[in-house]
Parts: C-alpha cells; structure tokens; sequence
C-alpha cells in the first residue's frame, strides 16, 4: 500500500478533502452504510485514504484498509484489460464474431416480442468481440430482462452467481447460445453477461482457466495478491459482511463473512462479477491505467490500447443507445468504452468531472473513476446491495472535485 502525501503537494485542500469523511460518518451514523473506505488520489500520488464504521457489524470489526471486499462488477474492467493484452498479441480482432472462438454462440435468435411471449427472430448481424466489450451484444442480464427472457435464462440455468459449481465456465456459455438475445447485435447498450462471455472467450485464447490467466497477466505483475476468486483462508478475518437497505433507512445482512460463496473454492470464474479485492489491490490496477499501461516497471497493456480502452466506442451515448438511466445515473453525455464508461459532455452529464473520465462500479456500492485531464483517481468501497440504493457515487464526486486547488 503506497504512503498518504500532504493534499497541497499535489495540488488537493486538506480542509475540503476532509469534508469526505464528514460525509461518509454521515452516512454511517444515521445507518444507511454499515463502512465504508474512500481513497484519493493526484499526480501520482495517494492524498487522501480514510475509512468509517465497520466491516462486519455483528463481529464489530472496524472498516480497514485491509479490509477485503466483493468488488462485483468492477471486475470487468479487470477482465477487459487482460482480454486486451491478447488484442495486443494479434490473437483477434475486435471486429472477430464470437461463434468463431466459442461456435455454441453462433446463429442467435432475437426476441421481438417485447414482455410478451417469445417471438423470434434470426439476429441480424453475429454477436462480435467489440460488441461484447461495449454491452451492445444484445445478450442481458436475466434478472432484468423482459419477463420471456429472463425465463430463457432459468431454463438454461444462466448463473454466474453460482460460482461453486458444478458448472464450469464453459458450460454456462454454451447453454447460452440457446437463449435469445434481447435486441439484434449493435442496436443497443444492455448491461448484460458480455463480459462473462468474455471471461470465456480468454480461456480459449489462453487453453487455461481465468482464474489463472488473471493472476498470470495481471495480478502477479501489479502485485495483487489478495484478489481473487475466493478470499484465501489468511484473509477472512478481514473479509467484510455484505448489507441490503430496510425500507426505514438501515440495513440488514445480506451475506455474511463467514460461511459466505466467495470464501469457498470456485469452479466457475465469472468474469463479470466473481472477484474480491481489497484497496491497496485495485490501487493498483487504477495506478496501472492512470500511468497508461504499467506500474513500478510492469508493463500490462501499451499507452495507445489504453488510450483506445477509454474512449467512447458506441455511435452516439448511452442515452441514445436505449439506456437513459442505470443505477442511480442518467446516462446522457455517457459513453461506453471497452470495458467501462466514459464522460462525454458532464454538463450533459449533470457531473462535476472532465471529458474523458472513465469509470465503473459494482453491484455492492463499490466504484473507481480516473480522470485523465485532472490526473485524479478515486476508489469508494462498501458493501452495500443493490448500488441504486443512495447516489452516493454522485456525491462523491462533488466531494473529491471541490478539494482540487490547482
């Protein structure tokens, strides 16, 4: 874990960075948030890193940095910039169509009947790399889906939650190629299982599993050693409960520490969402794409692929693409680019940030953005499900962009 420098030094007010932890006490004190752990950084350097509250109510551990959380989506961006460094060896092209690498995927019906019965169609176009990178896949999340879809996906059992087995990875993707798509590929932006597919697609390029892919190519190298599929044994004391809001403003547990799926070995590594990280780890990989490809003599990725990682690589934002709010977001002036979002307009955009800050977050609260123009990164960690609960996110940003002084 890097050292805190004095705010001043690069360019951040201690007094206005310390209104973060006010607000983040505030949350806790009033029992919206059980914990929670908000990191600043500029220029390089780690100005601001403090924690509130606890990580485990019931056991009273306090909220640490150290402390080990399920980081949920945000393992996507993970996964998108190590399929990147197989990009970088030549081994496919964006423009590739998936059935090429995994046929199961080939031939994809769409469905067309709205939250009717299913209704459909031959898709369009083949489902591509670049497609699948940018959530315009056609391919959805089946808890979200028309109510037709998301049958599909019970039937075929599409769960990538169900990371002890005893399906493999490749299992749950070939049942995928039988469910329909919920538009014709390229048409809109869904959140969905791409990245999943993606975790897959990795495995094939590698012939091993992600799991060790990951650790080959991105963990090792960037000193990750407490990110995984599962919390090591040594590590799960410092392994935080995970908390769903009451409807009178508190919360209650939703899956303890102890006893928990990801403290058991996985057999299903879901690329979309299985990974638990601590902050000194994804520190380091935003470290890594702030300096545009490598940290402390590691080279992950090339300045041009993260260039070309954090640009918008949809025709217009997410708006305009079918998806006008997610989460706690309105997503005009939002694109998406391989993997995460990007700032197109924040006027539009209603956020206090620069063109071209890229982002991302997770179903439990958590979020990271970097902001390449202020040379500002930020990291938020908690455990608190679902991530629509309070706008937390935007809050912070305001926080973190008001203590910038030069």
């Amino acid at each position: 874990m890097r050292d805190v420098v004095k705010p001043e030094t690069v360019g951040l007010c201690s007094d206005r960075l310390a209104r973060i932890g006010h607000w983040m006490q505030g949350y806790v004190d009033d029992g919206r948030l059980v914990g929670a752990l908000v990191a600043v950084a500029r220029r390089g350097q780690l100005a601001y890193l403090e924690t509130a509250g606890l990580a485990d109510a019931k056991a009273k551990k306090p909220m640490a940095p150290d402390t080990v959380f399920r980081i949920y989506s945000m393992t996507k961006p993970i996964v998108a910039a190590c399929l990147m460094t197989f990009y970088e060896e030549a081994r496919f092209q964006l423009d590739d169509e998936i059935a090429k690498f995994i046929p199961a995927l080939a031939d994809m019906k769409v469905h067309i009947g709205g939250d009717g019965p299913l209704a459909l169609v031959p898709a369009a176009r083949p489902i591509t790399v670049r497609h699948l990178l940018t959530h315009s896949s056609g391919l959805v999340y089946g808890h979200a889906a028309p109510a037709a879809i998301a049958a599909a996906y019970e039937a075929h059992r599409i769960d990538y939650r169900a990371s002890e087995g005893p399906d493999t990875l490749e299992q749950v993707i070939d049942r995928l190629g039988e469910v329909p798509l919920a538009c014709h590929p390229g048409d809109e932006w869904n959140y969905s299982v791409s990245i999943d597919v993606l975790g897959r697609l990795i495995e094939v390029l590698a012939d091993q599993p992600l799991d060790q892919v990951l650790r080959e190519r991105i963990f090792e190298p960037l000193g990750m050693s407490e990110t995984g599929f599962t919390v090591p044994a040594e590590a799960r004391d410092r392994f935080a409960a995970c908390y769903e809001p009451t409807a009178k403003g508190k919360t209650r547990l939703y899956d303890a520490a102890e006893g928990s799926r990801f403290t058991k070995p996985a057999v299903l590594f879901s690329g979309g969402g299985g990974l638990v990280s601590t902050f000194a780890d994804y520190d380091a990989f935003c470290q890594m794409l702030a300096n545009k490809g490598e940290l402390a003599g590691q080279r992950i990725l090339g300045r041009r692929t993260v260039e070309y990682m954090t640009v918008n690589h949809l025709p217009g934002d997410l708006a305009s693409m079918g998806q006008p709010v997610f989460s706690e977001t309105s997503y005009e002036g939002i694109g998406y680019g391989l993997g995460m979002a990007v700032v197109l307009d924040p006027a539009v955009a209603q956020m206090m940030t620069s063109v071209g800050e890229y982002h991302w977050g997770g179903l439990a609260s958590t979020a990271f953005w970097i902001d390449p123009v202020e040379e500002m990164q930020v990291i938020f960690l908690t455990q608190l499900i679902p991530s629509s609960t309070y706008p937390i996110r935007r809050e912070l940003r305001v926080l973190a962009s008001q203590a910038l002084i030069d």
